[in-house]
C-alpha cells in the first residue's frame, strides 16, 4: 500500500493577522479533528516567522532591496480593539541573523503627523505622540509583562525601553539601551513611509539564536493628527493600551 499524506488546516479568525504565505507546522502524529484552535495541537502554533539572512546588511528602507524582497510578512488594518481602520493599514516583516533582528515597516498613510525638528543622534522621549511603528517584544516566558518596546519614526528619530507592564512610565525604562538602529524614508509620490530597525538579539534574548527560538511579540502603528489618530495593532488587546502582554502573538526564528 502506498503511503497516505494528510494535510489538515484549521480555518479561524484572527484580527490583524493575514500573512503572505503559509507555513506548515510538523505534527508529531495524526490527530482528531477538533475545529478549536485552542486545542493542543493547534495551541501555539506562530504567526510571524523571521527569516533567516545568509549575513547582516545595512538598513536601506526599502522593500525592494535584495534583502527584503520576497520575504513574506504580517499584516494588519484593524486598532487594538480589533475594529476596522478604513483607509490604514500596517505591513511587517522580518529577519534574523545570530547578531541582529530585523523588522522592516511598511506604513501607507494619508496626512503625516510629524514632529517638528526631529533628532537622530538622541532618542526622543515620547515620540508616540507622533507618527510611529512599533514593536514589542520580549523573550521571558516565566515574566510575560517584561518586555522591550523599540519605535521609529517617519524621520528616523527613535526610542528604545524596558519594559515591565505593571509599572509602566518608571524612570528606568527610559535609561536601558539596546544599541538598535533604525532608518527610515518617505516616499511622498506613493504615500507611504518605510521604517527600518537592526536590532541586538542579545538585548532582547539571552539564549543563543538559533532556528525555532521563539518570543512573544507585537506590533503597532500610531498615524495622524488628533483629534482623528488612528491605531493599528497586528493582535488586538481588547482595549486601547498597547501593553497587554497577554494579548501578544509569537515569532518563531525560521531557517
Amino acid at each position: 500500500m502506498k503511503p497516505t499524506l494528510f494535510i489538515m488546516f484549521v480555518a479561524f479568525a484572527v484580527y490583524g493577522a493575514e500573512t503572505d504565505v503559509i507555513t506548515s507546522v510538523r505534527a508529531k502524529a495524526d490527530f482528531e479533528l477538533t475545529a478549536d484552535p485552542e486545542a493542543p495541537h493547534w495551541k501555539g502554533v506562530p504567526g510571524v516567522f523571521s527569516v533567516r539572512a545568509k549575513a547582516d546588511f545595512e538598513l536601506t528602507a526599502d522593500p525592494e532591496a535584495p534583502h527584503w524582497k520576497g520575504v513574506p510578512g504580517v499584516f494588519s488594518n484593524r486598532n487594538a480593539r480589533g475594529e476596522p481602520v478604513p483607509g490604514h493599514s500596517l505591513e511587517v516583516r522580518s529577519r534574523w541573523t545570530p547578531n541582529y533582528l530585523y523588522f522592516l515597516y511598511i506604513c501607507p498613510y494619508q496626512e503625516l503627523y510629524l514632529k517638528p525638528d526631529p533628532v537622530t543622534s538622541a532618542e526622543t522621549h515620547k515620540l508616540w505622540e507622533w507618527d510611529v511603528a512599533e514593536v514589542f517584544v520580549g523573550a521571558d516566558f516565566d515574566d510575560i509583562r517584561h518586555y522591550r518596546e523599540f519605535q521609529v519614526s517617519p524621520q528616523g528619530e527613535w526610542i528604545d525601553l524596558d519594559i515591565h507592564s505593571h509599572r509602566l512610565n518608571a524612570d528606568d525604562n527610559r535609561k536601558w539601551d539596546s544599541g538598535f538602529q533604525v532608518k527610515a524614508r518617505i516616499d511622498r509620490d506613493k504615500k507611504i513611509w518605510y521604517g527600518e530597525m537592526k536590532i541586538p538579539i542579545a538585548g532582547i534574548d539571552r539564549r543563543p539564536p538559533r532556528p525555532g527560538n521563539e518570543m512573544r511579540i507585537n506590533f503597532y502603528r500610531l498615524q495622524g493628527p488628533p483629534p482623528d489618530r488612528k491605531q493599528i495593532a497586528w493582535r488586538p488587546t481588547g482595549r486601547y493600551s498597547h501593553h497587554v502582554p497577554e494579548a501578544f502573538g509569537r515569532l518563531i526564528l525560521g531557517e
